[in-house]
């Protein structure tokens, strides 16, 4: 499998990051850890893959943005890369609201699984230490298949 090839290029290249994991017990990290996703999605007769195990970063730049990357097993069985800005400016009942905005690759169908941009609206529901990410991925024709994302995410310190 790709993904496990690339993993250790993706941590090498994550590492100047890894630091803060070491933050003070007092205050959480800005660095949180992800496993890649779960994806539910809209069209089930197709096959698609819903378990899309990865490593993903996200660093809390303030309340409203943050910045994310990695690498995941996606729905098409091939491995993908993202890079992106999450925008949450918005929030209700404790759930932060807005998008994510970036861009993937990866997909067969779409751009010869070259890299092509993203607006993901998103909902992020975050804890001291635990938290978790839902995105609604919008269908494009037969080149992209939607769905409902989940992303467990994890930060160290607290």
């Amino acid at each position: 499998m790709r993904l496990r090839s690339l993993l250790p290029t993706t941590l090498l290249a994550l590492s100047p990051l890894l630091p803060g994991v070491a933050a003070a017990q007092s205050e959480p990290s800005r660095l949180w850890l992800n496993p890649g996703f779960y994806s539910y999605h809209f069209d089930r007769h197709k096959g698609l893959e819903d378990v899309n195990p990865g490593l993903g970063v996200e660093w809390t730049l303030d309340a409203t943005y943050s910045l994310t990357a990695g690498i995941f097993h996606n729905s098409d069985r091939e491995t993908s890369r993202y890079l992106g800005v999450y925008v949450m400016p918005f929030e209700l009942y404790g759930v932060k609201l807005g998008a994510v905005v970036g861009a993937f690759d990866g997909y067969p169908n779409f751009r010869h699984g070259g890299w092509f941009p993203a607006l993901i609206p998103t909902a992020a529901i975050e804890g001291r230490n635990w938290g978790l990410n839902i995105a609604f991925i919008p269908s494009y024709k037969d080149r992209l298949y939607g769905a409902l994302s989940f992303q467990l995410k994890y930060r160290f310190g607290g």
